[in-house]
């Protein structure tokens, strides 16, 4: 469960004393990845393309103390886990969005990435982890390339998210421009492109 903290007492003090009130504390980054592993293990090992990406972004973050903190309506809150929401097209043409709590052990993500947007496609209903994890957002715009997408700016949401559309091929990789938001009371841009590094390490490591 996640416990509200004193911002005096963490890394993001200065942040918070600054950015809470601001009129416009998200900040996005645009980066392309190269998604060539990614495409790779998925046709090899018959594994979806999101789930794949949905992992990555997990692993990425998991290692980063600040992606466990968040802005909640003028709280700072501190989580034990983190989770990544993507939205699912269900049984009669809508979205609906589903979490899933992050594990380091892919079978067991893949797995429970299968189950509960399998679910919440039959039922119509989402899936919200948002009580008890720090919730990592994600669409896939897949009816077409995008250069990259600015999300909600309400001070409502204020969860870091991504979004991406078509992958595309030049040569022979593949390369796919994502958008990262994030709020800057969260962490600063040095954490988000840290985050992103990461993110196309772990997409490269699955090879191993």
């Amino acid at each position: 469960m996640p416990v509200e903290v004193n911002p005096k007492e963490t890394s993001r003090a200065s942040a918070y004393e600054m950015l809470m009130q601001a009129p416009n504390p998200m900040v996005t980054f645009f980066k392309t990845v190269d998604v060539t592993e990614l495409i790779r293990t998925s046709r090899k090992r018959k594994l979806k393309f999101n789930m794949l990406m949905d992992y990555c972004i997990g692993k990425a973050a998991a290692p980063i103390k600040e992606f466990y903190l968040l802005p909640v309506g003028d709280k700072l809150m501190r989580f034990d886990t983190i989770a990544v929401n993507t939205m699912i097209k269900n049984k009669i043409g809508e979205v609906n969005s589903c979490d899933i709590l992050f594990t380091d052990d892919l079978e067991a993500f893949n797995h429970a990435y299968l189950d509960y947007t399998g679910q919440v496609a039959e039922t119509c209903v989402g899936r919200d982890l948002s009580y008890d994890s720090m919730v990592i957002g994600t669409s896939a715009i897949i009816d077409t390339e995008i250069d990259g997408a600015v999300g909600m700016n309400s001070g409502i949401f204020n969860n870091p998210f991504m979004i991406w559309g078509r992958y595309r091929k030049k040569l022979f990789r593949y390369y796919l421009p994502v958008s990262f938001q994030f709020h800057h009371t969260q962490m600063d841009g040095a954490h988000a492109g840290r985050f992103l590094e990461n993110l196309q390490k772990e997409i490269n490591d699955l090879r191993k």
